[in-house]
């Protein structure tokens, strides 16, 4: 019986309450959502419920993993990761003009998604290794370390995933050690560079123009956020579809199951990167700040976790991985409220997709083998 009652405690022990508690409230409002979106419990709402449980289960096999046992494992996964992009580079399955996927005979994986946990933790891995003595070539070989994978992913082209695969690697380095100073030439530039994109916009968003470091299709994203009536049923409808749904929900909402944006079919891909637009439809602006305090609440708890971790590679981890979640909330509201061009990230809990939700289940099990790590003293 001691035994048994062992065994049940190190299991359940390995979840932190505040955040499980949080993460179900989420899972519970994504389905409920989700019920909505796809008009009842078809095909798509059960496999969304399995992707739940699924991601669960992944969760809380991190969850039972030590932090040292992921520190040993963070340069494996981070060279298998840049491995299978190569593979995808040369090897790779083209899709809708992407190169994204690649075969392994037994499984179709897309590897760009490993790198949104591989490379922060590879990155956590190298500051702890150079902690008190840290030098400005240590940033530059970071910089290098996390330059790799996004400029793989950037050449599939996959810009979404590779932004957000940036993000977690510069949280991890902004919290390692960088200095705030060093960002403020970055912000004058991308300040200066929106300015000019926003005043030369005509001239720049001509058919003829090339800009060189961006594709025709992120060209025309840019320029469609710009001005999306330049092209209503074109590459601007997906924007001026979404805007009008999040704006006819108002306060209140219209309902649950009565957007008729949504059930009138005028919203595009509804069920994933513009979901959000379906519930603050139907649930309002009420409704979306409810959401947003709940995402709120989820990054706080991370942030705490990370404070009170008890080895720096624990802290850079928990930190990058509640700043994940902060990047696929801010990209993807930006989008579907055209703040942000369309960039395909999902919302968090709430789009359907299994490769989305295992890549969170396992952040969320990082938090939770970080939170309730404690070091064995000798």
């Amino acid at each position: 019986m001691k035994r048994i009652l062992y065994w049940l405690h190190r299991a359940f022990g390995a979840f932190d309450p505040p955040l499980l508690a949080l993460l179900v409230m989420m899972a519970l409002l994504g389905l409920t959502v989700m019920h909505s979106a796809v008009g009842g419990t078809d095909w798509r709402f059960a496999d969304q419920s399995r992707n739940f449980l699924i991601a669960l289960v992944v969760m809380w096999a991190i969850a039972m993993t030590p932090p040292p046992v992921l520190m040993k494992m963070a340069p494996y996964f981070y060279g298998l990761g840049v491995l299978l992009l190569l593979g995808v580079e040369f090897f790779g399955e083209t899709s809708k003009g992407a190169t994204r996927w690649l075969d392994l005979g037994v499984v179709r994986i897309q590897p760009s998604e490993m790198l949104k946990i591989a490379a922060p933790m590879m990155l956590a891995w190298y500051f702890h290794r150079n902690q008190g003595r840290l030098r400005v070539v240590d940033f530059l070989v970071a910089g290098v370390l996390l330059a790799v994978p996004f400029g793989l992913i950037v050449l599939q082209p996959d810009l979404g995933t590779a932004l957000l695969v940036f993000a977690t690697g510069f949280f991890v380095i902004y919290f390692g050690g960088l200095s705030f100073r060093l960002l403020i030439p970055l912000t004058i530039a991308i300040v200066i560079g929106l300015g000019t994109l926003v005043y030369y916009e005509k001239d720049i968003c001509q058919p003829d123009v090339d800009w060189v470091v961006l594709h025709d299709y992120q060209k025309f994203r840019v320029c469609t956020l710009l001005d999306p009536s330049s092209d209503p049923l074109g590459k601007g409808f997906h924007t001026i579809q979404s805007m009008i749904a999040v704006g006819s929900g108002g306060i209140y909402g219209k309902g649950y199951m009565k957007g008729t944006q949504t059930h009138l079919d005028f919203i595009p891909e509804r069920t994933t990167d513009f979901i959000f637009a379906v519930y603050a439809e139907e649930f309002g602006l009420y409704g979306g700040i409810m959401m947003l305090v709940l995402y709120l609440l989820i990054i706080a708890r991370g942030l705490t976790i990370a404070m009170r971790a008890h080895t720096q590679f624990g802290r850079l981890m928990a930190g990058s991985m509640a700043m994940m979640f902060f990047a696929y909330v801010f990209v993807n509201v930006g989008m579907v409220t055209g703040i942000l061009p369309v960039v395909g990230v999902p919302l968090p809990f709430m789009s359907y997709g299994g490769t989305a939700l295992m890549t969170l289940g396992i952040a969320s099990g990082l938090l939770m083998s970080i939170g309730h790590y404690r070091p064995v003293r000798h």
